[in-house]
């Protein structure tokens, strides 16, 4: 402005400006004043036109404490707001546009759009321990390096080095999993108007690939016997020894087994439904007679609980996921045998020596098969093929145990 400011006010006066009974005024200059209050509130504004219409704008209050504003910076925002106004902007309009954007600042950061996704998206999307490990896993190995960063400014190279850290512990699994977490994350951030490129998808082949292990799993028959005949002798708690047998007879994950509900199983149809995960089909698990009589029998001990399977700590939690392998262990079986390694053994014996199609195997497993033209089974689909193929794997195990061989030809010779 060519216009020179006269300014009226000093900072004594305005720090010696007393309450009265009414709200009163004290004009600095260029429309600056500053307003009075009974209270002895001091708020500093700015009349000024716009358009030919008379507004205000609020500056600040005034104070020596952080964030409220001298005389000398009220002049300087008086001075910023006549230049906008000389630019054709209204000055009230574009405080209250900054002050937006800063909000949505905070709301674009990592940090904000991760939890975002977490509890709209992702919580409904996968079964409660997926969401809670990645949960976790954004709390400790990526909030404390991108959490604060928004979002779209986020590049290849710092994904990269907060991935490195993960690396350099030795969890190259785990570096593999987060990565694939922030992209679905950016992803997000992206289908809402956030971000415009996801950083994670340049980074294909920048990552230590982890040397592939298979669970340990027994599939010779006479190692089987050795291993059934060792959990019938166990002498640990009840609850782990059913764990185990049902383990083998119906060889579900070992989270599906760990999270068994009650409520989920039909002892008069002799039947198990559950989700594997919240955005696949159900999973019908016809339970064999061998299975049905452990049930009943671990009902007496935890059916008035939620978990068919409760922590031995609390009845509110389900069997920690180390109880079966510290079992295994315990009989000798360290490196030989998994709780995920029973599905490995069962499909293995069972196509080797049972005979049954290996769709039927595949199903049972609830890994996603197809048929000839493409389409997933549905997973309801070839339950009596199924109920008869468990039942023969549970008779199978029996004969085991008992020391019968050849159970195949027994089966055919006796028509069954």
């Amino acid at each position: 402005m060519s216009q020179r400011q006269t300014n009226k006010l000093t900072a004594t006066a305005v720090r010696n400006a007393k309450p009265r009974d009414r709200t009163y005024r004290l004009a600095d200059g260029g429309g600056l004043y500053l307003e009075v209050t009974p209270n002895g509130g001091k708020y500093w504004r700015l009349k000024y036109r716009f358009h030919g219409k008379e507004k205000r704008l609020a500056i600040g209050v005034y104070g020596a404490k952080d964030g409220e504003v001298s005389l000398a910076q009220a002049r300087d925002e008086r001075d910023k707001a006549k230049k906008l106004l000389a630019q054709g902007s209204d000055p009230s309009t574009v405080k209250r546009i900054s002050k937006l954007e800063g909000k949505a600042g905070v709301a674009n950061t990592f940090r904000a759009v991760a939890t975002e996704w977490l509890e709209e998206v992702h919580k409904h999307n996968v079964v409660p321990t997926h969401y809670s490990k990645n949960k976790s896993r954004l709390e400790r190995d990526v909030y404390p390096y991108l959490g604060s960063r928004p979002v779209a400014d986020i590049t290849p190279i710092e994904l990269l080095e907060c991935l490195r850290k993960v690396e350099k512990r030795g969890h190259l699994e785990t570096a593999i999993r987060i990565k694939t977490v922030v992209g679905q994350v950016i992803r997000y951030a992206i289908t809402t108007g956030r971000a415009e490129r996801n950083p994670a998808s340049e980074l294909r082949g920048a990552l230590r690939q982890p040397t592939v292990s298979h669970y340990a799993a027994i599939t010779d028959p006479e190692e089987l016997t050795g291993l059934l005949r060792a959990i019938d002798g166990y002498r640990g708690q009840p609850v782990t020894i059913a764990a185990l047998k049902l383990a083998t007879l119906l060889f579900v994950r070992p989270g599906e087994l760990r999270h068994a509900d009650w409520k989920d199983f039909d002892f008069d149809e002799a039947t198990w439904s559950f989700l594997p995960s919240k955005n696949s089909p159900p999973l019908i698990v016809p339970l064999p007679r061998q299975a049905v009589a452990i049930l009943r029998e671990l009902y007496a001990l935890t059916g008035r609980g939620h978990f068919v399977l409760p922590g031995l700590r609390s009845s509110k939690r389900p069997m920690s996921e180390n109880t079966m392998k510290a079992a295994l262990d315990s009989m000798g079986y360290k490196g030989k045998q998994t709780a995920h390694g029973f599905r490995a053994t069962a499909r293995t014996i069972i196509a080797e020596r049972l005979d049954y199609p290996e769709h039927y195997v595949e199903q049972q497993l609830a890994h996603k098969v197809k048929d000839a033209n493409g389409r997933a089974y549905n997973r309801t689909k070839y339950l009596d093929q199924r109920r008869e193929m468990l039942q023969t794997w549970a008779d199978y195990l029996d004969e085991l145990r008992e020391g019968v061989s050849n159970t195949k030809a027994l089966l055919d010779e006796t028509g069954s």
